[in-house]
């Protein structure tokens, strides 16, 4: 399996992605730069040449797409997942592995984010820090359309070979469902023994779906996709939020158990070093503690595998997400966080590979319809 895209592979995904149109002029690729805070990594240094190469091989190709430019941008990173972007950045075609913060601050010719973004039609962002935030807040404001891709490695290659025909069809079944509910239930069993039970408000929301296909101005989200998402009710209108029980999420071999009290993780049950570290985290930092997002990946069952990266690992099955949710619909933002750099958006994910100490015994959603199951031990019962 070759690991990059050709000319001509690059040129099919990027008309199934965009659906390109004759108003389609110009496409952007953005990455962020390390720099001593967040220093350089070999699959960061690796991402940033294939965006390099890609550049190149679609600019070869462009007056067969209709396009009139392809360019690159670096920008300095941000240093967290989903912060807004800077207010500058660097056009480069060259160099880009090699590139250091130093250096392209050294640089002439910056340019104002904002005002590149406005001439832009199609964008990608093969970035090291998730940019998915900004980038579906700015894409409704200054009308374009963008695939990102945090942390996006060659082993992810065969992930954009899919069908996303059949991949839509069932994200469209699982939006459709968690549309309709106004609530949601979902019971872990960890170790074998322990079992645990989530209850989510979906009252005042809707589901969404990311396919891998953005065809519409205004319209941004990962790439490699394959997942229907919804943001629990926060309690932001007259009523509290109704979501409450115990979240386990396993990081590292560790088992953290939550409260979750009106959508907030409230108190950590469980003991050990990461459930000390997670208590004093929501306790310093209340946004992190919001349930943000719960989603639905399908892309297990094509094949795919956990590569250790969120962009696609989150899609292989189910997730559930702390902090940010004012890009998917919700009410907490960057404001809600005590500085830019400690705004989060992190997924956990319910997979055997990543947890293997929690098991997903069901979902089931509840609404004018009755009671639906969408999951039943670990596996989807709808498609």
């Amino acid at each position: 399996m070759k690991d990059t895209l050709d000319a001509q592979e690059l040129k099919a995904l990027i008309k199934s992605v965009f659906s390109l149109s004759k108003e389609d002029h110009h496409l952007l690729f953005i990455v962020d730069i390390p720099d001593d805070t967040l220093p350089d990594t070999e699959p960061w240094r690796i991402r940033r040449r294939l965006a390099e190469d890609w550049c190149r091989e679609l600019d070869g190709i462009k007056t067969q797409m209709g396009l009139k430019s392809v360019r690159l941008m670096a920008y300095p990173n941000v240093h967290s997942n989903n912060a807004d972007l800077p207010q500058w950045g660097v056009f480069v075609d060259k160099g880009l592995a090699d590139l250091t913060f130093e250096t392209l601050a050294a640089m002439e010719g910056r340019v104002d984010m904002d005002e590149v973004l406005t001439g832009v039609h199609i964008l990608m962002a093969p970035t090291q820090l998730s940019t998915t935030a900004p980038l579906k807040l700015l894409a409704r404001q200054l009308n374009f359309r963008a695939a990102t891709m945090p942390g996006f490695s060659p082993d992810m290659l065969p992930a954009l070979r899919i069908d996303y025909k059949e991949v839509n069809r069932r994200v469209d079944l699982i939006t459709e469902e968690i549309t309709l509910a106004q609530a949601l239930d979902i019971q872990f069993t960890v170790d074998k023994t322990d079992k645990y039970t989530v209850h989510f408000d979906l009252r005042h929301r809707e589901g969404h779906a990311s396919g891998g296909r953005f065809p519409k101005m205004g319209m941004a989200g990962n790439l490699p996709s394959g997942e229907s998402y919804i943001v629990p009710y926060e309690g932001e209108l007259d009523t509290v939020s109704q979501s409450m029980g115990t979240l386990p999420v396993q990081l590292g071999d560790e088992v953290v158990v939550y409260r979750i009290e009106r959508n907030k993780a409230v108190e950590i049950f469980s003991h050990g070093p990461r459930s000390i570290e997670e208590a004093q985290r929501i306790l310093s930092e209340p946004a992190y503690a919001n349930m943000a997002e719960l989603g639905f990946g399908v892309l297990k069952d094509f094949g795919l595998r956990p590569t250790g990266v969120t962009l696609l690992d989150e899609k292989l099955g189910l997730h559930i997400a702390f902090g940010r949710s004012d890009h998917f619909g919700g009410a907490v933002g960057a404001r809600d966080f005590s500085s830019p750099e400690a705004v989060v958006h992190i997924d956990r994910i319910y997979i055997p590979e990543t947890a293997p100490r929690i098991h997903v015994d069901f979902v089931k959603t509840h609404g004018e319809g009755g009671t639906k199951t969408l999951i039943k031990d670990g596996d989807y019962t709808i498609f």
